[in-house]
């Protein structure tokens, strides 16, 4: 810019630089006067001055702030503490804040809403966890439900999250969870992303950005995604299964999409048309099955039917109450058994799908198990052509 005689523009520099615009001024204009200041002096407190920064800011007295970095290593003394927090106060309020924004394509962050207690109307208690992304430009979301953290189980979410998405970003942030860092090869500030993390990374082609330590304001677009999932709260008495509590996630999933952003003044949905081709290409099948270690497994209904995405689908009455394993293929349900396939169909958004022979032998456990084969199959008959004439049935 010097060079060019260009005149910097600070707000822009300061945006993309994540501080103050005065900060950028005075650091051009020193350089620009040739004016060299003496480095201070080290500070026994200069490798907490983040830690205190946050603590500070959560409205913390320096004297709790000094016991809670004393356990941290801390060796000085508590007036040091004391009169650091007392000018960053005074800093605090000089300076302006500016909400960090990221070109589209660039950035998702990562999160969890951990250990989630939520009661069926059964009575029975489930503790669930909810895996959280969201895109840094569109502020688009995907969540899912899950009964563990475990890596797998991190890597099968991504792998859902980039399908949903339709691409990968460029950088995923991430805080310092085990399943992403390796504790033991880390020190502070200097976390070690752990061997199998950084090859399924590679294989998805994204980066990976650890947070600093203690300073979850930096993924702050995640943090306020997991303060949302309170609003299922209300569904506590209200479902029947972990399968139904699946498919309120995913509901809650595109209620949130479709909202207005706060942020950006925009549906996520609609500002993501934006971001979708600065997205990298999701990696060929065949890497991606390579992760896919635990597939999804539904419960069959008193009904004889599985319920995905909102839609029931029928299977063979002898599976009631069994665990089945769905797989989707080309816009296909195929439902397995103990590996073997015991019923396909295409996927709709109708709310119940039926196959005739399922149908017929549900009939004839229950309502019609006095009548003929005969009279089943026409009733049958009438009944789906009634759902294809009202959209029951595809």
């Amino acid at each position: 810019m010097k060079q060019d005689d260009i005149k910097p523009n600070y707000a822009a520099l300061a945006k993309q630089l994540g501080c103050d615009y005065r900060t950028v001024k005075k650091y051009y204009e020193r350089d620009l006067d040739n004016v060299v200041n003496k480095p201070p002096k080290p500070s026994i407190l200069d490798p907490y001055k983040d830690i205190v920064e946050d603590k500070v800011k959560l409205s913390c007295s320096a004297t709790a702030i000094y016991k809670f970095i004393q356990k941290k290593g801390y060796k000085g003394c508590y007036s040091v503490v004391k009169r650091y927090c007392n000018k960053f106060k005074v800093e605090q309020h000089e300076k302006a804040t500016i909400r960090y924004e990221t070109n589209p394509g660039l950035q998702a962050q990562v999160d969890w809403k951990e250990t989630k207690i939520i009661t069926s109307k059964n009575g029975e208690i489930f503790e669930v966890n909810i895996f959280l992304i969201i895109l840094g430009y569109s502020r688009l979301k995907y969540i899912e439900l899950t009964t563990d953290r475990k890596q797998e189980t991190v890597f099968q979410c991504l792998i859902n999250a980039f399908k949903y998405f339709g691409g990968v970003p460029k950088e995923i942030l991430f805080d310092n969870m085990k399943t992403v860092v390796d504790h033991a090869k880390s020190e502070y500030n200097n976390p070690v992303i752990n061997s199998s993390f950084y090859e399924f990374s590679k294989d998805m082609g994204f980066q990976t950005i650890l947070c600093r330590a203690f300073r979850p304001q930096t993924k702050g677009k995640v943090e306020n995604l997991a303060k949302v999932m309170d609003r299922l709260d209300v569904y506590n008495n209200e479902f029947e299964s972990l399968d139904d509590l699946d498919e309120i996630v995913i509901e809650l999933n595109h209620d949130l999409n479709n909202e207005i952003s706060q942020a950006t003044n925009e549906r996520p949905f609609e500002r993501f048309k934006k971001e979708k081709e600065y997205l990298n290409k999701l990696p060929n099948q065949d890497i991606l099955e390579g992760f896919i270690t635990k597939p999804k497994t539904r419960k069959v209904s008193k009904e004889s039917m599985i319920l995905y995405n909102k839609s029931k689908y029928s299977v063979n009455p002898k599976y009631i109450g069994k665990n089945v394993v769905l797989d989707i293929k080309a816009n296909t349900l195929y439902i397995y058994y103990n590996k073997e396939l015991i019923a396909s169909h295409i996927i709709t958004t109708n709310k119940l799908n039926y196959k005739a022979d399922d149908m017929v032998n549900i009939l004839k456990t229950d309502a019609f198990k006095n009548k003929d084969d005969e009279y089943i199959e026409s009733f049958v008959k009438k009944q789906l052509k009634l759902y294809d004439s009202i959209g029951g049935k595809k």
